[in-house]
């Protein structure tokens, strides 16, 4: 069966498959895969075969929502589905007398279902979004696809695990520091942060407002662009009729030209695993025979967390205060750290990121992208950070370097697959674009992706079940 969204949409419409019968085989996938990858939280599945039939009819009988019409996707468990619980893999929200079961979609998810899309359920991270290995959780750690042994990278791991095994043809994650590129990058799929701003919020449990980005996870740069113009939004009351955006795919009827694309070394190639870093190189080279302009440039990176632990603390004071208990100790730790950040430090912090996002226009007058690789190094192994616990956040903090500075930035960023270790570990080349040049940025994804065939390869465990 083909895994894209584009493939599949237009197999939807011509009714050579149905929207019940997709349902069913990801379903049934979940079933089989999710006892060892621990991607879902929440498994929504007679509602899902509910909306599947209903989507049946509609397509049947004329009645064609868009793309994502019989879609069936997931949706990272700290995004709202009324009626559902929002656990944000915690304690704080998943015990008897503390479910939170929202009684409003987020406006993401009203969106998806003003498009037909078939939510499957409700995907593990870590908790609250604060870490980038999805190694804490009150469910568990999410496994790799490629090798479960190994992490699927954060917060945004079990969406990530998700697509690549198949068990859904997309996702939508959040990503405040790399949470969506980081686990897409280690999980071998297409991982999208649009602009800040360009997708709503209202629904979504914070972990730091300033930085916080709602976006997809896919099997192609096509898919992507398809989920984007599905979540963009400006938080209309009435989302099925929103104001119109820009056709994204409609880009892709041409190729990009005259691309330049800059490539900052410093910083964010620094200490690069080898494979990493000559996946990388060859990645380069095939932008240069695009044809592109490939520039060496130096970007000033901001490095300083004082607003984001301040926001994150704020959010979470009260819950520290009355169940500190409930949380996973290593979740604890990370938000008292922002207890002792004063309001005078936060204001200078908020300051200071203005004065970034403001900045990095400038950089857009010389490149229309920017290269760089999205992670340092392949995914740790979980029995290693289980071992060594003291390793975690020091290897998180390496694992979200070269993602974090595009949230500060605010800037559209993807991460598309380019390459394996010699174990078998995918890896992700990431680019980013000016602000609101979301098309450009898909534009250069995706004549990369047309160049290789890393975004066709899937892992054994998803081709053998």
């Amino acid at each position: 069966m083909p895994f894209t969204i584009r493939e599949l949409s237009q197999k939807l419409f011509d009714r050579s498959i149905s929207p019940v019968e997709l349902t069913h085989d990801c379903l049934t996938r979940i079933e089989r895969l999710n006892p060892t990858l621990n991607a879902f939280i929440t498994v929504t599945a007679e509602s899902a075969l509910e909306r599947a039939r209903l989507a049946e009819w509609e397509i049947y009988h004329g009645t064609y929502l868009g793309p994502l019409h019989g879609i069936p996707i997931g949706i990272k468990d700290i995004i709202d589905v009324a009626g559902v619980r929002t656990t944000a893999a915690s304690a704080q929200f998943s015990t008897p007398h503390k479910d939170r079961v929202p009684t409003e979609d987020a406006q993401v998810v009203r969106r998806l279902r003003c498009g037909g899309a078939i939510i499957l359920g409700k995907q593990n991270l870590h908790e609250f979004a604060y870490g980038g290995s999805s190694m804490i959780s009150f469910f568990g750690e999410v496994h790799n696809p490629w090798d479960p042994t190994r992490i699927a990278g954060g917060s945004s791991g079990g969406s990530a695990a998700s697509v690549a095994a198949g068990l859904g043809f997309a996702a939508v994650g959040t990503d405040t520091a790399g949470s969506i590129r980081l686990p897409a990058a280690y999980c071998g799929v297409v991982g999208l942060k649009p602009t800040y701003g360009r997708v709503s919020t209202r629904g979504v449990l914070p972990l730091s407002s300033s930085y916080d980005h709602v976006g997809p996870l896919t099997n192609s740069v096509y898919d992507a662009a398809l989920m984007l113009q599905v979540l963009s939004d400006y938080d209309s009351p009435n989302p099925c009729a929103s104001r119109p955006m820009p056709s994204l795919v409609s880009a892709f009827d041409e190729p990009p030209s005259n691309l330049r694309v800059g490539v900052p070394r410093a910083f964010f190639f620094d200490d690069l695993h080898p494979e990493i870093a000559d996946a990388i190189e060859k990645a380069i080279q095939i932008f240069a025979a695009l044809p592109a302009e490939i520039l060496d440039i130096k970007l000033e990176v901001p490095t300083d967390r004082t607003l984001a632990s301040a926001e994150t603390y704020a959010y979470h004071k009260a819950f520290v205060e009355s169940s500190p208990e409930l949380y996973q100790p290593g979740t604890l730790a990370r938000i008292q750290s922002g207890a002792s950040i004063s309001a005078h430090d936060a204001l200078r912090a908020g300051r200071d990121l203005q004065a970034s996002r403001h900045a990095i226009h400038e950089v857009f007058d010389e490149v229309d992208v920017l290269l760089t690789p999205t992670v340092p190094i392949p995914p740790p192994a979980i029995a290693d950070l289980r071992d060594h616990p003291d390793k975690l956040r020091p290897q998180e903090l390496i694992m979200l370097r070269n993602t974090r500075p595009f949230n500060v930035w605010g800037i559209p960023t993807i991460s598309v697959p380019c390459g394996f270790t010699k174990d078998g570990l995918p890896i992700g080349l990431q680019l980013a674009a000016a602000p609101w040049r979301g098309i450009v940025l898909l534009q250069a994804a995706q004549g990369y992706e047309q160049a290789t065939e890393w975004h066709k390869k899937r892992p054994e465990l998803a081709r053998t079940t």
